[in-house]
């Protein structure tokens, strides 16, 4: 199974950024770039990749130990960024972001303790991933547009563990399909 952790945001935050993202794309030059949607939509706090079934109990158990141990938090979708010149526009996040980031960690450590390869550790960049491009891109107007942009802020009060089906059709352009497998409350979360 190909799998991540993530923080998915509420449905109404998801609506405020469609809005966003449709006048987004509504800017010379969108038609060139892959479009994300509302269901592939999250924070991505730890990448598993291909992880064997067999391994998924064990690090459910940690990841729900992983989310005990955290509390709740504030986050709002805020602002914008770029990865490889405009190959990825992402939308950032603002709130309590030194909790993201120590999730983000623990949602890293969860996996390896159970086994799951992780390759190299990187510094968490909180991201919500709006569109892609094979070519680099220009997208400071992209960015122009995210710069005032400011969703609601939510508490987060869970962490999920998030299936990645890869497109099998060979249709240009076509998403990824997100399942969520598990979810666990952070600590103090209802």
């Amino acid at each position: 199974m190909r799998l991540f952790a993530a923080v998915l945001p509420p449905q109404d935050v998801s609506d405020e950024l469609a809005l966003k993202a449709a006048e987004l794309r509504r800017l010379p030059g969108a038609s060139e770039l892959r479009w994300t949607g509302v269901p592939g939509w999250h924070f991505t706090l730890a990448f598993y990749g291909e992880v064997d079934e067999a391994v998924v109990p064990e690090l459910s158990a940690r990841l729900e130990r992983a989310a005990r141990r955290t509390p709740c938090f504030p986050l709002a979708l805020r602002g914008g960024g770029q990865f490889g010149h405009g190959r990825a526009l992402w939308v950032g996040a603002s709130g309590d972001l030194p909790v993201l980031r120590l999730l983000a960690e623990r949602a890293e450590a969860a996996a390896r303790k159970a086994g799951v390869e992780m390759g190299e550790h990187r510094r968490y960049k909180a991201h919500l991933t709006v569109a892609r491009s094979r070519e680099a891109v220009d997208v400071r107007p992209y960015l122009s547009v995210l710069d005032g942009f400011t969703s609601r802020t939510w508490t987060v009060d869970e962490l999920a563990l998030v299936r990645s089906n890869l497109p099998k059709s060979g249709v240009p352009g076509e998403q990824p399909r997100y399942e969520v497998v598990g979810r666990w409350a952070l600590g103090g979360a209802g």
